[in-house]
């Protein structure tokens, strides 16, 4: 259970040197992908909060549930259920990752991690930082995949959403190692309150060993 929190946390975290991926290719833009481009990041950027149960699912065949709260422009917290001992939470400034089990945390500044597209203020599928590989309308379902321009190599971040209404359903992170990990939102709730509390990055009450 800790291997695919270990792989989704690695994928959000930072990039691996390893290059399992083929080169990635931009696509050709058309009026109906600038369309749903468009919508896609409309959306995106009107979502305040969410908070949602998730299944996380790898193709190594690992599974796992868990809470994910988010906060735009600067939070995130993925809580994982037990026996999975991994705690991920997103302050605006660090993404900190938890092993309870272990006692320890690694904190990594927020802008090194493809968790940052997530998190800003200011979502834009063009803009210079992401490099739009797929886009496939179909059966009331968006797909649009991305990666970091500066590395294309390093992963894949691919997010789904139905249409009518749009709603975020899931996103897929395919790492520098081809590992795909699929996770998939589960009765979420947008645009409710959620305290500052759930997004700080200092541990005390788990003693934790920090570097």
């Amino acid at each position: 259970m800790k291997r695919i929190a270990i792989l989704l946390t690695l994928a959000l975290c930072t990039f691996g040197v390893p290059r399992a991926l083929d080169a990635a290719t931009a696509i050709e833009m058309t009026p109906e992908i600038e369309q749903g481009l468009k919508k896609a990041e409309t959306y995106l950027d009107g979502i305040k909060t969410m908070q949602a149960e998730f299944l996380q699912i790898s193709s190594s065949g690992d599974t796992a549930n868990g809470k994910i709260l988010l906060s735009r422009p600067k939070n995130l917290r993925i809580e994982y259920d037990p026996p999975t001992p991994i705690l991920i939470v997103a302050d605006g400034e660090f993404l900190s990752y938890v092993d309870t089990e272990l006692k320890q945390v690694n904190h990594i500044p927020i802008e090194d991690t493809p968790a940052a597209f997530l998190l800003r203020d200011d979502f834009s599928f063009t803009g210079p930082e992401l490099t739009v590989t797929r886009f496939e309308r179909r059966a009331n379902t968006l797909r649009i995949s991305a990666v970091q321009t500066k590395d294309p190599l390093a992963g894949e971040l691919t997010l789904v959403f139905t249409e009518n209404p749009m709603v975020l359903r899931k996103w897929v992170v395919i790492d520098a190692q081809g590992v795909i990990t699929d996770l998939t939102l589960i009765n979420a709730r947008f645009d409710y309150p959620i305290p500052e509390s759930e997004f700080l990055t200092s541990f005390p009450e788990l003693d934790l060993e920090g570097r």
